[in-house]
Formats: structure tokens, sequence, C-alpha cells
């Protein structure tokens, strides 16, 4: 009996968090910011062909969102940040850069979103590409930006990103 209370209860949790994703699919789309790494929102993240058809195979959350969506499809990391100037997101750099790096080693891609798409996905796909590429901050961000136009960290971090830049250049 506890078994199919289980099973129940998960296939409720997924239908809830199916609902949940898809309020946020709106008319962003899958953004690719370089081979194996795209950038995109909560819908995005719903969408489970776009993100097989483009080879995604992790999933990054830089968000609010203890469960993730289609768990047994996906590799998982959720980064648990508030969009808040006063949240600190550089501590998480390493950790998100290691997984970015483990999903292009195994030949898959990785999406990296938040809800929008807009703060903080942003800001660590910005970082990513100032410490593998060495890009400068405005580099990066004028990079994703063409890919993705709503980019636009907020101003705190900016001002990590700036932080992050100087850590760099020594």
């Amino acid at each position: 009996m506890d078994q199919i209370h289980y099973s129940i209860e998960n296939e409720i949790q997924e239908r809830c968090r199916v609902d949940i994703y898809r309020k946020f699919q709106g008319n962003s789309a899958l953004c690719q910011i370089e081979e194996g790494l795209f950038l995109g929102s909560l819908g995005d993240a719903s969408n489970k062909g776009a993100l097989k058809s483009s080879n995604v195979t992790h999933i990054l959350t830089v968000a609010n969102l203890s469960l993730p969506l289609y768990p047994n499809e996906f590799a998982h990391k959720i980064i648990e940040v508030m969009d808040r100037e006063d949240t600190n997101l550089m501590q998480y750099f390493d950790e998100c850069f290691s997984f970015i790096d483990e999903a292009k080693r195994l030949g898959g891609g990785v999406l990296v979103h938040c809800f929008m798409g807009i703060s903080r996905s942003v800001t660590v796909v910005i970082a990513y590409l100032m410490k593998k590429h060495g890009m400068r901050l405005s580099q990066a961000l004028e990079h994703v930006k063409r890919r993705r136009p709503q980019a636009s960290p907020n101003s705190g971090f900016i001002l990590q990103l700036q932080q992050f830049e100087k850590t760099l250049r020594g």
C-alpha cells in the first residue's frame, strides 16, 4: 500500500512541476551561448523536446526551486538563490562551472536557467565565459546579449561580476 501511495504522490508532484514550469514558458527560446552551453528561462527548462533536440543532458537551475522537472531524464543541479542585489551568487560560481564543464566533458550540453533567464542565470553564464575564455566582463556581457537581448543582471550581480573580474585579472 505504501508503494502505491508513494507512486501516486510522485505522479502528483511531477504533474504539479510541469504545470508550474509551463506557466513560465512564454515566448522565450533556448539560447545557445556556445557549443554545449545554453541559457534560458523556467519555460525553456520545461520544454523537453527542445532540450533533447539541443543535446541538453544537464540542467543548472539558479532559482528557488527545490524540485527539478524531469528528474529522471536530465542531470540536475539547483542553486537556490533569490534575484536580489544582496544575494551572494559569486560563492556558487566554482560549483556551477564544474557542473557546466562536466556536461561538456561527457559530450552533452547544459541549460543554465532561472525564472525568466534575465539575471541569475545570465550572471552565472557571464562569469563562466570570463573564467573559461578570459573575457572581460564587458565582452562576456555583450556576447550574451547578442544571443539573449533581454539579459540584464541586477546591480548587485554586476558588482559581483566586477569583483570577479578583478580576481581573475590579479
